[in-house]
Parts: C-alpha cells; structure tokens; sequence
C-alpha cells in the first residue's frame, strides 16, 4: 500500500515511526505538502523510529538538523528559504545525500532533479473537505518510490 490516511497528528507521528524503524543507511525521503500539512510530525515519528531522543522540530530558519539515532543519524532538511540548486552545496545537502544516515528533506520537491532518483516522495495533504470547519482533519500521506530500494521500503511500510 502506498497511500495512508492519518486522523490525527499521534496517527501522523505514529506512521512515521514505523517508517523511522525500516530506514537504512543512504535513504532519502522528500516531504512534500503545504503548510500544515504534517511533514514535522512524520519527521517526529521517524526520528522516535530511529531512536532520536531530541525534540524535532522543522529547521525552517537554519536549514539543517542533525539528529542521532540508535544506529544512524538523521539529517533533517528544511529547503523551503531555498530558490536556487547551487544553495544546496552551501547547506551541505550532497555532504549527506547517500551518505552514513537517513535523510529527510521538507520542501525538497522543487530541487527533485539535483537530488536525483535515489528517494521516495512522500506527499502530504490535509482532507480539509472531510471535515467541518474548526475541525481538524485527517491527512493523506502518500509514498511514490523512484528507485529499488524506496520501493522495497514503501512495500515493508
């Protein structure tokens, strides 16, 4: 199955921490879905996968967080502030790409292509119209794998 559906944000972190205890060594997620959407809380639970004690929080304004995990670390991007492939280089983006940990990228979508094809997409929607209004509403969480190794994940999740 590649598309879930979370109705709450303990569901969200939830996901993300079985998601957390598959990741491997060089693994590369893109989270992708509007403000709001819950790309945090499944970073949450996939560093509580991992075995990261800290507090997660989006790297907004510097960038990167790096985590530690039971095993691997966790380089947490947030690309948002970013226009241009040549920043990816200054915030050390392709030190990490494939590397020693697991990689987790906010608003990576728009440098898809310097990224390259080692990854899986994670696309994250609010179900707004499933809801009233002053509710909050579930989440789509969908996985698209563009190589073995992400399909052999979103397979095992």
């Amino acid at each position: 199955m590649d598309t879930f559906i979370t109705h709450s944000q303990e569901e969200t972190i939830d996901l993300g921490r079985r998601l957390g205890g598959l990741l491997r060594e060089g693994d590369v997620l893109v989270l992708t879905g509007d403000l709001g959407a819950g790309k945090t809380q499944l970073t949450k639970g996939i560093a509580q996968g991992m075995g990261v004690s800290d507090d997660v929080t989006s790297p907004t304004f510097t960038i990167e967080m790096v985590y530690q995990g039971a095993e691997l670390p966790l380089y947490h991007f947030d690309l948002y502030r970013l226009d241009d492939p040549d920043q990816l280089e200054d915030v050390g983006l392709y030190d990490v790409l494939g590397a020693d940990g697991v990689c987790v990228i906010e608003w990576g979508e728009q440098f898809a292509d310097e990224i390259g094809n080692e990854r899986v997409d994670v696309y994250l929607s609010r179900l707004d119209d499933q809801v009233g209004e002053g509710v909050e509403p579930p989440r789509q969480v969908r996985f698209v794998a563009h190589d073995s190794r992400g399909k052999e994940l979103v397979d095992q999740l």
